[in-house]
């Protein structure tokens, strides 16, 4: 209990440190609570069987998030597959205390217990990954919550910006939240979330993913958000000059049971 405390107070504060507040509701006294991502990435391993892991997110994982309202659990692959394959995982948590407390219960719930079973007792000799890494984010104030798209096929697009300093990823979250929201919405770049990561690899970073039907589509909305006058605009304010050092992008396609 005391480690539970103490983690639910440390990212607490790391998130205080990492969080921009909106002008919009800074002296709100409710302001709008904003969703907690976690990101997982597995590397697997040659030759291993990945219906092993799959199954256990269908079996295991996946139904037991969702009975404790975690209720949109996705699960990509990579739209050109690498070798080693990588599976993604995306949990939406609605707090950092729900964080903490889903997978608390998660741990201890039966169910999971003994759908995860086989999982668990894959021989040491055969492990499914390498490793998976995990980062923690926290919606943008502009777009606090994420935007289930509709079931029909499609290609997501996860992109990462990476800045030269705190201040410097600051300033781009603030440029989001300042006017680049309507810009996506014209161009028919769908947003899923905006997250600021406040705990991960190759801090201080953002990321975020939008979906489009095709790779056709995704190269037209990109094309139109460039042209559109009020990202020129933003781009010529001085305040938002020098934000990124480094932008990696990431083509997905949903697994089969991926909830988004």
């Amino acid at each position: 209990m005391q480690r539970r405390k103490f983690l639910k107070s440390s990212l607490a504060a790391t998130a205080g440190l990492a969080v921009t507040t909106h002008p919009a509701i800074a002296g709100d006294k409710n302001p709008t609570q904003k969703e907690v991502y976690e990101w997982r990435v597995y590397e697997m391993r040659f030759g291993s069987d990945q219906g092993q892991l799959e199954n256990y997110f269908k079996t295991a994982l996946i139904p037991a998030l969702n009975k404790y309202g975690v209720k949109t659990v996705g699960v990509f692959r990579e739209w050109n597959p690498s070798e080693p394959a990588k599976f993604y995982l995306l949990t939406p948590y609605s707090s950092l205390d729900n964080y903490l407390s889903v997978n608390t219960k998660v741990k201890a719930d039966p169910d999971y217990i003994k759908n995860s079973a086989a999982y668990n007792s894959i021989p040491a000799d055969k492990p499914v990954y390498s490793r998976f890494t995990s980062s923690l984010m926290t919606a943008f104030d502009g777009f606090p919550a994420m935007a289930v798209p509709s079931g029909e096929p499609r290609i997501f697009e996860l992109r990462t910006y990476e800045g030269y300093s705190e201040d410097a990823v600051r300033r781009k979250v603030k440029m989001f939240n300042e006017g680049e929201f309507p810009i996506f919405k014209r161009a028919k770049l769908n947003p899923v979330f905006f997250g600021e990561v406040i705990a991960g690899d190759k801090l201080p970073c953002l990321t975020y993913m939008i979906t489009c039907n095709s790779m056709e589509e995704r190269n037209k909305g990109w094309s139109a958000f460039v042209a559109d006058p009020e990202w020129k605009k933003l781009l010529a304010d001085p305040q938002y000059a020098n934000t990124i050092s480094k932008i990696i992008n990431t083509f997905l396609v949903p697994a089969a049971y991926s909830q988004i």
